[in-house]
């Protein structure tokens, strides 16, 4: 007859049990894990696409006159609704030129406002002041308002999009 002592149940149960805690506890840490892994190597798998996106006819812009338009953001992504949309600040030098300028301000990335009656760029976060050509004017900025690339194609003005330039923080 082979019985088996009450120790060994107690031990089996004792160390099935403790397997299983084991087990829920790497479930819950893999579930916990999916969404950190992923957020960090999503961006190394996008495409960092750079497209032309149509903001407007020529004739909608006055020479001197600096206005907000919207696109379509580079790296908008596909579950996105209000992010898909990105904005610039375009202003009309002269009858073929134009210059983009981004919203967001190199210190900290919050939008600029123009304030036409004053023609500069203000940054309301951390005070930071633009000129007209986005050349830092005064306050914590770095350096001056990054720019998109910009034509005229066929009567349009067009702004090549990219990602949304990463700011400093000095």
């Amino acid at each position: 007859m082979n019985e088996t002592s009450p120790i060994k149940k107690t031990e089996t149960r004792y160390s099935f049990i403790l397997k299983l805690i084991w087990a829920g506890a790497g479930l819950i840490t893999l579930i916990m894990a999916v969404p950190v892994v992923s957020m960090m190597v999503e961006p190394l798998l996008r495409k960092r696409s750079q497209i032309w996106r149509a903001v407007g006819k020529t004739d909608d812009f006055r020479i001197g006159e600096t206005v907000l338009v919207s696109f379509k953001n580079a790296s908008a992504m596909p579950w996105g609704t209000l992010s898909e949309k990105t904005a610039s600040w375009l202003r009309r030098v002269s009858e073929n030129e134009f210059i983009a300028f981004t919203v967001n301000c190199a210190h900290l990335g919050c939008p600029v406002r123009w304030l036409p009656d004053a023609g500069i760029f203000m940054c309301p976060c951390h005070g930071g002041v633009y000129n007209r050509d986005g050349s830092v004017a005064a306050g914590p900025p770095p350096h001056q308002l990054d720019r998109y690339p910009v034509r005229v194609m066929n009567g349009n003005v067009e702004i090549q999009t990219s990602p949304v330039p990463i700011t400093t923080l000095f």
